[in-house]
């Protein structure tokens, strides 16, 4: 369906001037001066939870300023679409799993029901995003002409052999694949055009914006943590690729140290994630009662996004340690974002988070749960290194990670990709 109730953000151009400059600012207005009027559709599987929904609403707005019409569409389908796709997903980042032919047409007939719904609309753009597995096959479907770009989120530097001999026929129907990095793009792909996109992070929406007097403190209360005594944070779903049972095992080992130490692990539901619920409850379970461990489900409905942005920046800014226990991670929004707001980051050593830590400089790449525990321990020793890793880490992010960079990828692409659409 088309997405036209959301919370967007209300952040423009004008708004990231006074962050990045009027010179970046004008450089984008004169790339879109020739793109005025062209129609972007963006694609994905979920409105609410996860990154590619997030940062649909920064860079959605951000476009319609620029002069481009920019729309939405999300994926319906039943759960078990979600639940075969949620395995595509595992797959592609290298789990091996097996398929039936039964599951291959669960996905596909979901794919093709959405693409009946878009067909009618489809002749009012000139360009479709879709992003990651889920809607993959989707211009298969439609026969679709020019103007389509496949934007792969994902780490798919070792992909499951059978599953991507499944989709990989798929990926022919783009003018353009995009991936987080060069080294996720799959060895065995043969694609014309391919570009590399890191992710972004809007620094004006509730999740990034400056608190106001109470917030932080009211968030607490609400949850539970002791405000008083220092916490580890990590912000992921519950997923195996985020590997919340190790961080829990590393939370332990700072706790012989620092029998002071919280951790809190909070995550929004996502409606696409239908392992969630199962991995909290094991992780509950882990826990065993520990009253210093707050696992924090954000299961709302889409109209408090909004507050639920709110309440992971406020955890960000109160914690002593950001946590990104990453096993896979095509980039890790979550990193960006605590780095933004100067907090010290102790990351697994994977993916799009080694674009954004230098180990040592502005935090730690670590490798196991031992190293994790140790290098935690440090920063809670050694309160101006972390001050020192938050300073260098938000000016990483003001240089690299906000959306005027990537919307000014965008614009370059549509613009190579116009000839042949407007």
């Amino acid at each position: 369906m088309l997405i036209h109730d959301a919370p967007f953000s209300t952040a423009g151009l004008a708004d990231y001037a006074r962050v990045v400059g009027e010179e970046i600012v004008a450089d984008i207005r004169e790339a879109a001066r020739p793109l005025q009027g062209a129609r972007v559709l963006h694609v994905n599987a979920t409105a609410v939870g996860g990154g590619v929904a997030e940062m649909l609403l920064s860079l959605i707005p951000l476009m319609r300023d620029a002069g481009i019409h920019a729309d939405w569409f999300v994926l319906q389908a039943e759960d078990r679409f979600f639940e075969v796709t949620k395995g595509y997903h595992n797959a592609l980042q290298g789990k091996p799993t097996e398929w039936s032919p039964e599951d291959f047409d669960v996905y596909w007939n979901a794919v093709g029901e959405n693409a009946e719904r878009l067909a009618e609309h489809l002749d009012d753009y000139d360009f479709v995003v879709a992003h990651d597995p889920q809607p993959l096959v989707l211009p298969t479907h439609l026969a679709a002409g020019t103007g389509w770009i496949w934007r792969c989120h994902i780490d798919m530097t070792s992909p499951s052999e059978e599953t991507w001999n499944v989709l990989a026929p798929h990926l022919s129907a783009y003018d353009l694949l995009v991936f987080s990095a060069e080294e996720y793009i799959p060895p065995m792909l043969h694609a014309d055009r391919v570009e590399i996109a890191l992710p972004c992070i809007d620094p004006f929406r509730p999740k990034n914006r400056d608190l106001r007097p109470g917030e932080l403190e009211e968030t607490w209360a609400r949850h539970g943590v002791d405000g008083t005594r220092p916490y580890l944070l990590q912000v992921s779903r519950f997923d195996p690729w985020k590997d919340p049972i190790g961080v829990l095992e590393a939370y332990r080992l700072v706790k012989t140290e620092r029998p002071e130490i919280q951790l809190v692990y909070m995550a929004a539901m996502a409606d696409d994630d239908p392992e969630g619920w199962g991995l909290y409850e094991e992780t509950r379970a882990a826990a065993g009662g520990d009253p210093d461990v707050h696992l924090l489900a954000l299961d709302v409905p889409a109209s408090h996004v909004s507050h639920n942005a709110l309440e992971v920046n406020a955890m960000q800014r109160g914690a002593a340690v950001v946590l990104q226990k990453s096993i896979r991670e095509g980039f890790g929004l979550v990193v960006a974002e605590a780095l933004w707001k100067e907090k010290p980051v102790v990351a697994g050593n994977v993916g799009g988070i080694k674009y954004q830590i230098r180990d040592g400089w502005n935090g730690f790449l670590v490798g196991s749960v031992e190293e994790t525990a140790r290098r935690s321990l440090e920063i809670l020793a050694d309160p101006d290194l972390g001050a020192t890793f938050g300073r260098r880490g938000h000016d990483i992010v003001a240089e690299r990670f906000l959306f005027t960079r990537l919307l000014r990828q965008y614009l370059g692409w549509f613009g190579e990709l116009a000839p042949t659409t407007l």
